[in-house]
């Protein structure tokens, strides 16, 4: 479920990147950022290199940009996964499941909604995006997209009730093409959930966040993405 492919082009962590800045929310340390008086709100949820990746908080900016306030929370508690002299990847995900990032999710969320906001939107990463589809309920969030899915089920995707959007990779071995074909299928036979499948050509699990900067077509995939994920939410968080 979980292998190579999940570590593969960590980011250096920096606690310090993005524009925003730190604070607890519903419990959490957050990286926080964008406009506190909006009234409309993105939650982002990492993989397992956690909140401090420089490329996730710099996505989160951008969607800040867009007229969100983003909240980027700390699911693991300071200890994210780290492939070099950590714990081996199957124990550290015995220790940071994500039944338990899905409990500690409503918490912010309630802490958002008692700032004023109206409407949530919510994208996970890999670990992040099983987490997202066990919110992607109504008394949770308006909407919701996952990239590079992992641990996510064909049953999940069954019980999704709000607007959602799957954007795989071509070389995914955790959620190959053919698993996220079965996802389309599932939201196609759900006429009242809306939904967009994209599946892009010639990059691997992680590219949305674990992209090199110097890379101009690994650059240039993760915007298309990054594109496609503000898209959904200027649609359906409102």
């Amino acid at each position: 479920m979980s292998g190579p492919q999940c570590c593969a082009n960590p980011p250096t962590l920096n606690p310090n990147s993005g524009a925003g800045h730190v604070e607890k929310l519903g419990g959490l340390n957050t990286y926080v950022t964008g406009s506190p008086d909006s009234k409309l709100a993105v939650l982002l949820i990492s993989d397992i290199h956690g909140y401090e990746a420089p490329n996730l908080r710099k996505l989160a900016d951008k969607v800040a940009a867009a007229g969100f306030y983003v909240a980027v929370p700390d699911f693991f508690h300071g200890d994210p996964y780290v492939a070099d002299g950590g714990k081996p990847l199957q124990e550290w995900i015995k220790d940071h499941g994500v039944d338990r990032g899905f409990e500690e999710a409503k918490p912010v969320i309630q802490a958002l909604k008692s700032k004023g906001i109206t409407a949530i939107g919510a994208a996970g990463f890999c670990w992040g995006a099983k987490v997202i589809v066990q919110l992607a309920k109504r008394e949770f969030i308006q909407a919701a997209v996952l990239l590079h899915p992992s641990f996510v089920t064909v049953d999940d995707i069954k019980g999704v009730e709000v607007p959602l959007s799957i954007l795989g990779a071509e070389i995914d071995r955790l959620s190959p093409p053919a698993l996220v074909k079965e996802f389309e299928e599932a939201l196609n036979a759900k006429s009242e959930v809306d939904s967009f499948v994209k599946i892009f050509p010639k990059v691997a699990h992680g590219w949305t966040v674990r992209y090199n900067v110097e890379d101009e077509s690994a650059v240039k995939a993760a915007e298309e993405a990054h594109r496609n994920l503000l898209e959904w939410f200027a649609k359906y968080v409102k």
